[in-house]
């Protein structure tokens, strides 16, 4: 369901300098589908060299954005950015991507750790989302066709099966699900499986290749029946 990016006018994501965020912006560009315009975000873009090398190859439908995503100043920065590169169509797909995994224990942890793990992945998306919001509500009012779906304005939480960020990120999905229901904006998150990047280590069974393939197919086919919904990348439904 890739060829579905070509009704998405207007695409974002976090956390593009590296990992799935990287795979997925280069995913879109290679794959004959692009959206419109990609806007791919990073936290220090001068240092994305890899991401620079994508948006300079593909500086027709790629641009590149700053975006510290527990930085509520940056988030409203990066609103304003986007709104100048979207304008009156608005945005109609947004992949809230950017993660983090701590990695400590009982010995090692502090409170410091523990609110940086629950504010990258649990309110970051939530935060971003509301700052992004009258673009997503003007896109799903301007989107053709019926029903929900990046045709239209969609968000999408990239989420773990990691227990607590798990718990927390399909809490926020779950309630933001409820508040965009009205404005016909779609919300779900989205497992990409175990993937062998940083946070998913050597012996991850996924490519990052492999997971984005199926990871955009699944957004591509998203409908009003996914709204609210936790899919792995394979489509299939996990308990929420």
């Amino acid at each position: 369901m890739t060829h579905a990016f070509k009704n998405c006018s207007n695409l974002l994501g976090t956390g593009a300098s590296r990992g799935l965020g990287l795979q997925i912006v280069e995913s879109l560009v290679t794959g004959g589908f692009s959206p419109g315009k990609i806007i791919a975000t990073a936290r220090n873009p001068d240092g994305a060299t890899e991401l620079q090398i994508v948006c300079l190859s593909n500086s027709n439908c790629v641009r590149l954005c700053c975006l510290g995503v527990t930085c509520q100043q940056s988030i409203e920065r990066a609103a304003s950015e986007v709104e100048q590169l979207v304008q009156e169509e608005g945005l109609n797909c947004l992949i809230n991507n950017a993660g983090i995994n701590v990695v400590t224990n009982l010995e090692t942890v502090t409170a410091d750790k523990m609110l940086e793990n629950v504010h990258t992945n649990s309110v970051a998306p939530l935060m971003i989302t509301k700052a992004m919001l009258p673009l997503l509500k003007r896109a799903a009012a301007k989107g053709t066709g019926k029903g929900m779906g990046i045709h239209r304005a969609a968000v999408i939480n990239m989420t773990s099966l990691l227990g607590s960020i798990e718990l927390a990120l399909n809490m926020v999905t779950r309630c933001l699900a409820v508040d965009l229901e009205a404005d016909g904006i779609l919300c779900m998150a989205l497992h990409p499986g175990w993937v062998r990047i940083d946070m998913g280590g050597p012996e991850a069974p996924l490519s990052p290749e492999e997971s984005i393939s199926c990871v955009l197919s699944v957004i591509g086919g998203l409908t009003e029946k996914d709204h609210g919904s936790f899919l792995h990348y394979t489509g299939e439904q996990l308990p929420r």
